[in-house]
């Protein structure tokens, strides 16, 4: 059994012990919710590190956005680098769903644009699962929406042995039943080609290995496992196990099956419709469900194949999908044994609850109007209540716990205290207007102003807008006067968010503008000024429990303060600024005591995107670095001599090197743009 092994330079410190020691404490007797009230940059996360290491069970951590959950994977991966820690979130960067608006007669195709990236770390995630127990997933949302049956992607996996007697083309046609596809190109992940009578495999998982399958006299002669771009040996091995490209999988006997259950619900359906005189709706039915058995029936796949899960998956009209929580432990019984950490819970339990209605509505309205069959409803996310029997022992962790989380949790942790002693910020109020008798220029001047002076220090400023429009133009207003800012919203995709941050931290540049994304979860200790613009605006971005999330930005370092704008004193307002200083009185009393001077938190400042990077695009970029010095940053000259060295790859059938440099000259027209 593998175990979880805790690195850290760090003890536990402040309220942790105390907090670690509770948590604890409750799991063992079997409480089966608690809460962690846990201020901002009280070091949550590595109380819940010290938990996971005490208690050594398979961890899912949910979170609320993908920004967030990709934080918290790096902080995980560093604290356990000898275990599986993964991140699980959608994998599109894109996504429009199915929909069809009656009122205009609109009907809106699904439209998506996937992350091959993301969709790695997806199959990297379940095969973790099923291999060994010391696994972490961080995750957003998206594992309560259906994923495929465990136990047929663990019946699927293809497990070659060296000396096993089969020809080269049932090990091709073995991968192409797994939804691996041919290529005579470059592999990427969940592709094969062949040449000879060696089959080149890489995996689902990674691309940073593949497997190369030698055949002789009809049998696997040898298996190395390779570096996909210098073709270096990794490892030679004797046996190799290869999992399915796709999740959502069937084999003969159960497509059989389902193919016949399809046909009869649209035999139904269309008899419906019939007698109701919708011949609209009947012709639209017949059309498209008619096309996908017939992919369904030669190619194995359809677009949109997970409409049919239901009957793919032989569930009963109703029952939930299998999700990513069916690929954590159970035990005999059907118990989950895994642990369930829920971070931001103030946040994510409310968005769990509201998955499952916004897609039934979306989907009653395909069905009604004859886009899908009624058995689409069953592809969804899991309601509250199922997503309930399915996890086991759960601990929500929030700075600002809801009614909901007091009330059901066996006991409430507070960690107040920070182990590096750091107060919670002050806040001062000015007003948002120009006032021209006393010369207040307005809340954007003010803020720009009182910014600048941070920039000059070195430190880093948030600024939190009520929209989207205003983060963007507030961000162009501040480009124009030279002032180096970026915003940062829910359309920018998922690896830019990331990577924006990274940024910001690495001080590329100095001013980060943002609604919401900016309050929860988000690990900053370089940000010494946060100012709150309309902070006296009435909403859910300026309630009591945003406001105190968003103070406490400024938390984590010495010369933390928050400017709030607003010419009205809000209750939540009020209420915000009165808990900040009761923590702040409880910060200061402990650290008299103790003779504690508060010191601002040091973290490295590390990329999920950098391990998301290929090994190929490590390789053009690295390398790039390099050619660039040696020409003295001359980019056109370095594209005249890369030019020459790709002609002349080509001529010695070197293509891998090709690719290299062709990939090396796109990025250098990018950059001379």
């Amino acid at each position: 059994m593998s175990r979880f092994n805790l690195v850290s330079e760090y003890q536990p410190a402040g309220d942790q012990p105390q907090a670690i020691d509770a948590l604890v404490a409750g799991l063992e007797r079997g409480d089966r919710k608690q809460t962690l009230l846990g201020v901002t940059g009280s070091g949550k996360t590595f109380t819940m590190a010290n938990v996971i290491n005490r208690v050594q069970r398979p961890t899912l951590v949910l979170a609320h956005n993908k920004t967030l959950a990709a934080q918290l994977a790096q902080e995980f991966e560093e604290f356990f680098p000898d275990a599986a820690v993964h991140y699980f979130v959608s994998y599109y960067d894109y996504y429009q769903p199915e929909a069809y608006v009656a009122a205009s007669d609109t009907y809106i195709e699904k439209d998506a644009q996937i992350n091959d990236e993301i969709d790695r770390l997806r199959h990297a995630t379940t095969q973790s699962l099923i291999s060994r127990d010391d696994v972490i997933i961080v995750a957003s949302v998206s594992c309560i929406y259906g994923l495929g049956s465990p136990e047929e992607y663990l019946a699927k996996n293809f497990l070659i042995n060296v000396g096993e007697k089969i020809s080269k083309t049932d090990v091709m046609r073995k991968l192409v039943e797994i939804h691996f596809e041919r290529t005579n190109a470059d592999l990427s992940p969940g592709s094969f080609r062949s040449i000879g009578n060696t089959v080149e495999v890489m995996p689902t998982d990674s691309d940073k290995r593949l497997y190369r399958i030698d055949l002789a006299a009809g049998r696997i002669d040898t298996i190395t496992i390779l570096n996909p771009v210098s073709g270096v040996v990794l490892e030679i091995v004797d046996q190799v196990l290869i999992f399915p490209a796709k999740h959502f999988l069937t084999d003969g006997d159960k497509k059989d099956r389902a193919l016949q259950m399809i046909r009869a619900e649209l035999d139904e359906q269309l008899k419906f419709f019939e007698d109701n005189q919708m011949y609209l709706e009947h012709d639209r039915l017949k059309r498209r469900t008619e096309y996908d058995l017939a992919m369904i029936r030669e190619v194995g796949y359809c677009s949109g194949i997970e409409n049919y899960s239901r009957h793919l998956s032989g569930k009963a009209e109703g029952e939930a999908p299998d999700t990513l929580l069916s690929y954590f432990p159970h035990d005999k019984e059907g118990n989950p044994e895994f642990l369930m950490i829920i971070d931001e819970s103030h946040v994510t339990l409310p968005q769990l609850r509201a998955m499952y209605r916004g897609d039934q509505a979306r989907k009653e309205n395909l069905v009604k109007h004859g886009f899908r069959l009624p058995s689409a409803k069953d592809n969804r996310p899991l309601r509250f209540e199922e997503f309930e029997e399915r996890v086991g022992q759960q601990v929500y962790v929030s700075a600002t716990p809801s009614d909901y989380e007091r009330e059901v949790s066996s006991q409430v942790v507070e960690q107040i205290i920070r182990p590096t002693g750091l107060l919670d910020p002050v806040i001062e109020r000015r007003p948002v207007k120009i006032d021209e008798e006393t010369g207040f220029k307005g809340q954007i001047q003010d803020f720009i102003a009182e910014a600048l002076i941070e920039v000059e220090k070195g430190g880093r400023v948030l600024a939190t807008t009520l929209t989207k429009k205003m983060a963007e133009d507030l961000s162009s207003y501040l480009k124009d006067k030279d002032i180096k800012a970026e915003y940062l919203h829910s359309d920018v995709k998922t690896i830019d968010r990331i990577k924006i941050i990274t940024e910001f931290r690495r001080g590329e540049f100095d001013i980060l503008i943002g609604v919401n994304l900016l309050r929860e979860g988000l690990d900053m200790p370089e940000v010494t000024l946060i100012g709150i613009l309309d902070a006296d605006k009435v909403g859910f971005l300026r309630s009591e429990t945003s406001l105190i999330q968003t103070i406490g930005r400024a938390a984590r370092n010495d010369r933390g303060r928050v400017i709030v704008y607003a010419d009205v004193m809000t209750d939540a307002l009020q209420a915000a600024i009165d808990e900040t200083a009761r923590r702040r009185a409880l910060q200061e009393s402990y650290n008299k005591e103790h003779g504690i001077t508060p010191k601002t938190i040091q973290k490295a400042v590390k990329d999920i995107t950098e391990r998301m990077r290929t090994e190929h695009v490590d390789t053009v970029l690295t390398e790039l670095e390099t050619d660039l010095q040696a020409f003295s940053g001359d980019i056109k000259k370095l594209m005249k001599y890369k030019k020459r060295a790709m002609n002349d790859a080509v001529k010695e059938l070197d293509f891998e090197r090709a690719a290299v440099i062709r990939d090396q000259l796109i990025e250098l027209e990018h950059r001379l743009k």
